[in-house]
């Protein structure tokens, strides 16, 4: 069994589990007023303890499937959005497509407002890769427009963190798309 596949069954048993404990915690308790109280609280105490277990398991999964040594992550930001009006992002590692995203108009707010997006997180192998992505929108005239980027990138043991800003250029009037890739 691969470590994806052990990793799921661990991860599927452990969710059941904490269903069936949480739908204990759910049923209706019968007991005296005196004890209502204790058992409250004690309840109260075993719900956290769930809630604390599930956040636990959730960063386990997390560092099972996507460890450290083989993760990558893409994010998109937005400088101003006045030169490119974002309506797409396709984002391809080595020739391969990966990601690719349709933006909405309260999304592409969301972006010009300061957001960042992280528009794909997976597992590459160590050595030297290819990022390309391609950005589609409108321009200031309502024109569509794409706007392409690559990125040659050296996988090592860290995580690798990059990130793509649409910025816009006040002195040719249209946006263009730099790279900036995050240090750990």
């Amino acid at each position: 069994m691969t470590t994806v596949h052990k990793c799921y069954a661990f991860s599927s048993r452990l969710f059941a589990a904490t269903l069936l404990l949480a739908g204990l915690l759910c049923m209706p308790v019968h007991a005296e007023d005196t004890t209502k109280g204790t058992l409250a609280s004690e309840l109260e105490d075993i719900k956290s303890q769930v809630l604390k277990l599930n956040r636990d398991l959730f960063i386990l999964e997390e560092d099972l499937l996507f460890p450290a040594s083989t993760q990558i992550a893409v994010f998109v930001s937005v400088d101003v959005g006045r030169f490119l009006k974002l309506d797409s992002v396709e984002l391809k590692i080595d020739d391969n497509n990966v990601s690719g995203f349709l933006y909405t108009e309260r999304q592409r707010k969301a972006l010009e407002q300061g957001g960042i997006q992280r528009i794909y997180l997976g597992n590459i192998k160590t050595g030297p890769h290819l990022l390309t992505a391609v950005f589609t929108g409108n321009d200031a005239e309502g024109r569509t427009v794409q706007r392409a980027i690559t990125h040659n990138f050296d996988k090592t043991d860290e995580t690798v963190m990059i990130e793509l800003k649409v910025e816009d250029s006040e002195s040719s009037y249209r946006a263009d798309i730099k790279v900036e890739q995050w240090a750990l």
